[in-house]
C-alpha cells in the first residue's frame, strides 16, 4: 500500500517506486491511497493503478477553528485507513509525504504493519517529521536530511524519480520545438504551472537571448503563454529562441538540454543530478521552511548549479548566469560532472530493496 498526496513531489517518486516493484514483481498488488481533491487523484488512475480516497487536510498555522476540523478528519482519516489496510492486508506501507500519507502510515504503524516513509527534500516535511517515531525504516534523498530523523532508522536511497528519467528509452527532439538538435540549448522552466517572476525576467531577456549562439527553450506555463504571447511582437523571437506554454513528455526532452534554469524542488533536482545538467536554480520563496532554498544548496556547495534568489533575479542577471555556463563548454562539463556525482540513478531499486528488508 503507497501513500502520497498533493503535489507532484509526493506523487511522482510513489509512481516510480511502483514502476520498479511491477518490474520486478509483476503479480504483485499494490493499492495507492490518496485525497479525492489531490493532484494524485487524477495522475494515479490514468497509470492503470488500483485507487482509494480518504477524506482530510492540512493544520493551518495560525489558530483557527478550522483546526478542530482537521483534528476530527485526521482520526477519522486514521479509522478508514484501518479499515482500508485489514481489506487489503498489505505486507508493507510507504507513504512519499502530504497530510494523506500520515493517516495511511500511521494507521499501520499501530497495527504493527512494516512502515516506509520517503523524504524527498533536504528540509524535512511535517508530515515525515511526525511519522519518523512510528516508522520501520526511513528512506531520504539527501544526506541534509539525515540528522531531523532518528538515526538508526534511516537510508539514503535517492529520489526514485531519477531512475524514471535515466531509463527513457526515447529522447525528443528539438527539431519538434523549432530548433536545431545540434546547438547547445539552455531549458527555461518555472514548473508545470509557471512562474511569474522567471517568466517575466525571461521575457525582458528575449531580445539579448535572440543575439547569442546558443538556444532557448522557454516554457512559460500554460496558464500565463497567452498572455505573454499577446505582450510580444512574434516578429521579434529570433530563430534561436522557441517559446511554448507546457511540455507534456519533459523527461523526454531532459537528456537532449545543455542546462536548465528552474525552481528547485525535489523532483527536478532528482533529474537534473541523475542526467548531470548544468543548472541555474531559482527556488521558490512560497514554500514551506524555505526548503527548496535548502534543496539548491546542496547542488551549489559541490558546483553543480549556480544559485539566482528570486529577489535579485532581474533580466540581465539572467542573460549574464546563463551566458556564463553556456558560453564556456568546459564550465558545463565541471558543472555536469558535479550533478552526476549528486545523482543517484539506482534510487527505485534502492527504495525497492528497503521495502524488502522490513517485510516479515
Amino acid at each position: 500500500m503507497i501513500s502520497g498526496g498533493g503535489t507532484g513531489g509526493h506523487i511522482y517518486p510513489a509512481l516510480a517506486l511502483i514502476q520498479e516493484v511491477k518490474k520486478s514483481e509483476p503479480d504483485s498488488n499494490i493499492l495507492y491511497v490518496g485525497t479525492h481533491k489531490g493532484l494524485e487523484s487524477r495522475i494515479v488512475p490514468d497509470q492503470g493503478i488500483d485507487f482509494k480516497t480518504i477524506k482530510i487536510q492540512g493544520f493551518k498555522r495560525s489558530l483557527s477553528l478550522d483546526n478542530l476540523k482537521t483534528i476530527g478528519l485526521f482520526l477519522s482519516s486514521v479509522s478508514k485507513a484501518r479499515h482500508m489496510i485489514k481489506e487489503f492486508k498489505p505486507d508493507v506501507v510507504v507513504g512519499t509525504g502530504g497530510y494523506v500519507s500520515g493517516a495511511v502510515v500511521f494507521a499501520a504503524a499501530m497495527m504493527r504493519i512494516p512502515t516506509v516513509i520517503h523524504e524527498q527534500n533536504s528540509v524535512v516535511g511535517v508530515t515525515n517529521k511526525f511519522l519518523s517515531r512510528f516508522v520501520t525504516k526511513i528512506a531520504i534523498s539527501f544526506e541534509d536530511a539525515r540528522s531531523q530523523f532518528p538515526e538508526k532508522k534511516v537510508i539514503l536511497t535517492g529520489n526514485p524519480r531519477a531512475t524514471q528519467v535515466v531509463n527513457i528509452e526515447k529522447t525528443e527532439s528539438l527539431t519538434n520545438f523549432g530548433l536545431k538538435d545540434q546547438t547547445p540549448t539552455v531549458l527555461i522552466f518555472g514548473g508545470s504551472r509557471g512562474a511569474e517572476k522567471i517568466n517575466s525576467a525571461t521575457m525582458g531577456a528575449l531580445k539579448d537571448f535572440g543575439t547569442k549562439d546558443y538556444q532557448v527553450l522557454f516554457v512559460t506555463g500554460q496558464v500565463h503563454f497567452d498572455k505573454l504571447m499577446q505582450s510580444i511582437n512574434q516578429t521579434d523571437i529570433s530563430d534561436n529562441v522557441s517559446i511554448k506554454p507546457y511540455i507534456a513528455n519533459m523527461p523526454e526532452i531532459l537528456p537532449v538540454v545543455s542546462a536548465i534554469v528552474g525552481r528547485a524542488g525535489a523532483t527536478s533536482l532528482a533529474e537534473i543530478t541523475a542526467l548531470g545538467i548544468p543548472s541555474v536554480l531559482i527556488p521558490s520563496p512560497y514554500v514551506t521552511n524555505d526548503h527548496q532554498t535548502k534543496n539548491a544548496k546542496s547542488l551549489v556547495k559541490v558546483g553543480a548549479a549556480e544559485l539566482v534568489t528570486e529577489s535579485e533575479l532581474t533580466s540581465s542577471k539572467l542573460v549574464s548566469v546563463v551566458d556564463e555556463i553556456m558560453n564556456d563548454q568546459s564550465i558545463r562539463e565541471k558543472m555536469s560532472k558535479q550533478a552526476k556525482s549528486l545523482g543517484e540513478p539506482e534510487a527505485a531499486n534502492n527504495l525497492y530493496d528497503v521495502l524488502k528488508s522490513v517485510v516479515k
